[in-house]
């Protein structure tokens, strides 16, 4: 098949995730192509059935805001043709559903018919797309979609809450490549730059907004530190990161905590960690977690949204209420403090992360790629 992939290409979950799926697509023989402003961070073009399209958009003084999703649209239009593309793959319901489908009508009038399948992630939904300015054309685009995805039952269930959606809704949950973790786990870094030999290594990755409760994360690792020796490893970047770092100061921690900013060095920070905390006031899904377990890292986390379906309680790790840092720090500390439940946490994480691995959750995706083209052909 050929495939064109929209996507954001930045470090966010959706961007990583669209990459992924498309570099695995193009190992099994399908032709890929990336369709946005910017090459995609992860995205490697050494694989001959790899290509980037990067969209333009030119400016004119006529507009404040330069009008991506007609450029995209159009830079759409004419791969299609160039290329003879056989779907559109788009990753985020706005603007990328809304461009594919505009893609879609200009050539249903050159008698090019294309199906979309449109991914949902996200915020896309919860937050950007339920705002009243957009609401009315996220609900349109993603009710014109040929086949829609979420990545969670949990978003799936948000989807349906928040807009009139008409459309089927398949759960393809996020993935990770397993062979890739394995592999990397032969690279050379030393656990000691980071941690004394008894000290615990607990980590948190994230975008360091609201949403993710870096406040929680800080008073989580305050709790677990006054009863073991233990190093916090804050690997990310953005607007709540200054106010972790004087909360860092104000208890008295900040020399047992470390703040990266983003990295590129993320394997080798899990491949030594003992422990992952990620309690968010809520997850579409939860990939940082999964990549955590890919290392053989318990996570310590919220039960919102889509946590406790990547998250078992109990066996890959602990799930609380949001806010409860005393329960959170409980449970973290009854992991690490018994170096046999430690092991035995590790090795269910790893465990639940082999359910995810992209050889399973890819032929999902190929199975509706087939039909949304058989049915494009011959719709029903």
């Amino acid at each position: 098949m050929k495939i064109a992939i929209v996507c954001y290409p930045t470090f966010g979950g959706s961007g990583v995730v669209a990459t992924e799926l498309g570099l695995e697509l193009a190992h099994r023989g399908h032709e890929i192509h990336f369709i946005t402003y910017r090459q995609p961070v992860r995205l490697a073009l050494l694989n001959p059935n790899v290509h980037y399209h990067e969209v333009n958009v030119p400016e004119y003084p006529l507009f404040h805001y330069q009008p991506y999703e007609l450029a995209l649209s159009s830079k759409l239009v004419d791969m299609v043709k160039l290329y003879k593309i056989d779907l559109m793959h788009v990753h985020y319901a706005i603007p990328h559903a809304y461009a594919g489908y505009m893609a879609k009508q200009m050539l249903k009038d050159e008698g090019i018919i294309i199906p979309m399948i449109t991914t949902l992630h996200g915020t896309d939904i919860t937050l950007v797309g339920n705002h009243p300015h957009y609401k009315p054309a996220v609900s349109f685009s993603i009710n014109k979609s040929d086949v829609v995805t979420s990545v969670s039952q949990s978003l799936k269930d948000d989807t349906y809450a928040l807009f009139n959606i008409k459309k089927e809704i398949h759960v393809i949950p996020n993935f990770i490549e397993l062979d890739k973790h394995r592999n990397e786990k032969q690279i050379s870094c030393q656990r000691s730059v980071m941690a004394t030999k008894e000290e615990k290594i607990i980590t948190h990755i994230s975008n360091f907004r609201k949403v993710k409760r870096i406040p929680d994360v800080i008073n989580i690792f305050y709790k677990i530190q006054q009863k073991m020796p233990a190093k916090l490893m804050m690997v990310g970047d953005g607007p709540e990161k200054e106010k972790a770092e004087f909360l860092c100061q104000k208890l008295g921690i900040q020399e047992r905590v470390i703040f990266f900013g983003n990295s590129n060095e993320i394997d080798k920070i899990l491949s030594y960690s003992d422990l992952f905390l990620l309690p968010s006031e809520t997850e579409s899904f939860g990939l940082a977690a999964l990549e955590a377990m890919a290392w053989s890292v318990p996570v310590i986390s919220s039960n919102s949204g889509g946590l406790p379906e990547v998250n078992f309680d109990g066996i890959s790790g602990y799930l609380s209420n949001v806010g409860d840092t005393d329960e959170m720090a409980k449970n973290a500390i009854a992991i690490l403090e018994n170096d046999s439940i430690l092991e035995q946490f590790k090795s269910n994480a790893l465990n639940v992360a082999q359910q995810f691995d992209i050889k399973n959750i890819l032929p999902l995706y190929e199975e509706l790629y087939q039909s949304a083209i058989q049915n494009s052909k011959y719709p029903v």
